[in-house]
């Protein structure tokens, strides 16, 4: 029996949310198998799934995280920065962050296997937060279980700040603006998400930093509050103004530029775990989009 006390960044979830996103599960599905059947107790009393977790709880699990099939490959990564706790990347464009339908390696949990790091889901070491496949920039990683609680917890509260630059179709008038506009899975095309009322919150902040009238783009940084599946494509294209290159939304965005969307994560600010420094990272424009931006200029 493996003993686990319940954490802020999980209070208010589900048992078998939260326990799959402490890593004590290879999925959240397993973690209710698990409860179901009475390997997660409380008090040595068998619970439920939907229980909500609060302050002091302390639950003895018998099934924990099961090895991972996942196997390590030596991969070079471009370091932002590294110490004992965290390990900050810039995410190549065709690099996904783990494995998918059609991917089982050469991603980026395979190189971080081959790191040595192993804490959280044994099928996503170390990952609080992902990018697309195509889009670029910081990522953050978790080395140790205090950093990965500590991460989570900033995602949850919307302490840490993730701001990416796009280049998307059309002018945009507004200067700054705010969508607020909740995502779900759009039940035509499962490989999309699209707005939808039922669907949960999503909130992006947008700056436009440059108008080109000739091409008909509009540069703009944009700042998550949230960070649903494909937010920005998703926003960017609800408003009319799908991204750039992007081969899944918007229409009549792919003649400038069609291998993949102009989308990079140009920031991150986050406080490290141990010290509680704020920190802010930068990731250069990838040279693809700094090309694109010089033939518009």
């Amino acid at each position: 029996m493996k003993p686990w006390k319940s954490e802020p960044p999980y209070f208010g979830l589900r048992l078998d949310e939260a326990l799959f996103k402490a890593g004590l599960f290879l999925s959240r599905s397993k973690a209710t198998e698990a409860i179901k059947a009475g390997r997660v107790t409380l008090g040595g009393l068998p619970t439920k799934p939907a229980l909500k977790i609060e302050e002091g709880m302390v639950f003895e699990i018998e099934e924990a995280l099961t090895p991972s099939s996942l196997q390590g490959q030596e991969m070079e990564l471009s370091i932002l920065y590294e110490d004992e706790d965290l390990l900050i990347i810039d995410k190549p464009v065709g690099l996904l962050v783990h494995p998918g339908n059609g991917h089982p390696d050469g991603t980026l949990a395979n190189a971080l296997i081959a790191r040595g790091i192993a804490v959280g889901d044994a099928s996503r070491p170390g990952i609080v937060h992902r990018i697309d496949k195509d889009t670029s920039g910081c990522l953050a990683i978790a080395k140790t279980e205090m950093a990965m609680a500590s991460l989570q917890a900033q995602l949850v509260d919307h302490s840490m700040h993730r701001e990416y630059k796009a280049l998307v179709q059309g002018i945009i008038a507004e200067d700054d603006a705010k969508i607020d506009a909740p995502i779900g899975r759009s039940k035509k095309e499962p490989t999309k998400q699209c707005v939808d009322l039922k669907g949960k919150e999503a909130v992006t902040y947008f700056h436009v930093e440059k108008r080109y009238p000739g091409a008909q783009v509009t540069l703009v940084s944009c700042r998550l509050l949230t960070g649903r599946t494909h937010q920005i494509r998703v926003h960017m294209d609800y408003i009319g103004h799908p991204v750039i290159g992007d081969p899944l939304y918007g229409k009549g965005n792919r003649k400038l530029y069609d291998q993949g969307q102009l989308l990079h994560a140009e920031k991150l600010i986050l406080t490290h775990p141990r010290t509680k420094e704020k920190m802010e990272f930068i990731a250069p424009l990838p040279p693809h989009f700094v090309d694109v931006l010089a033939k518009l200029n």
